[in-house]
Formats: structure tokens, C-alpha cells, sequence
């Protein structure tokens, strides 16, 4: 199974996907509620996450990635508390993030 698809099955399920048109299929972006069904998601495979990309009206933000936080990938002090800090900085702001989905995940 290739990333994307076990993201699209186990992950993104019942949750829309908010990506303009005009950019790649691969990219997801979500509502700050379907964003934190994700992060539980990922939490309870173990899923990492090396980086949170939020945008307001199409527009970028500052991403946030696991490295700002000297944390592993799959730490979810770090994403949880990135998520916080993007919240509190902004209202209605879209999520999408880069995944780490072990071989193993993609083996089931």
C-alpha cells in the first residue's frame, strides 16, 4: 500500500479534503475541526508528522515543522502544541501536513 492511500483510507476517511483545484491532489488541507480528528488519528498509528503547512483565504502561513520544536517526527507534543500556538494565532485557518507512515503501517 503507498502512503497516500493508507493516509486517504485510515487518516483523511470522512473528513473533506478543503485543496483548491489548482494545486497538486496529493496536498490536503482541512478545517481546524477535521485537522484535530487527524492529529488524533495519526496519534493513535504513530504516524509522524515533520511539518504543519496552515493557510488563511488561499494565502500561506508560516509552517511549523518538528524540528522548530527539536522533537521527533512522531512526538505528538509537538504537533499538538503547534496546532495550539496556530489556533491562538489565527481563527478559520486551513491545515495540511507532511505524514511519516512507517514501512511497516504500509505493510498491514
Amino acid at each position: 500500500m503507498e502512503k497516500t492511500e493508507f493516509l486517504e483510507k485510515n487518516i483523511f476517511q470522512n473528513l473533506e479534503n478543503h485543496n483548491a483545484a489548482f494545486e497538486t491532489d496529493a496536498l490536503f488541507y482541512f478545517t481546524e475541526a477535521d485537522f484535530e480528528i487527524v492529529l488524533e488519528r495519526i496519534e493513535h498509528f504513530g504516524i509522524g508528522i515533520y511539518n504543519i503547512q496552515p493557510r488563511f483565504g488561499g494565502a500561506s502561513i508560516d509552517p511549523k515543522s518538528n524540528e522548530d520544536y527539536r522533537k521527533k517526527a512522531t512526538d505528538p507534543k509537538w504537533y499538538k502544541r503547534a496546532f495550539f500556538e496556530l489556533k491562538k494565532q489565527q481563527a478559520n485557518l486551513q491545515y495540511s501536513a507532511t505524514y511519516r507512515v512507517s514501512e511497516k503501517l504500509l505493510k498491514r
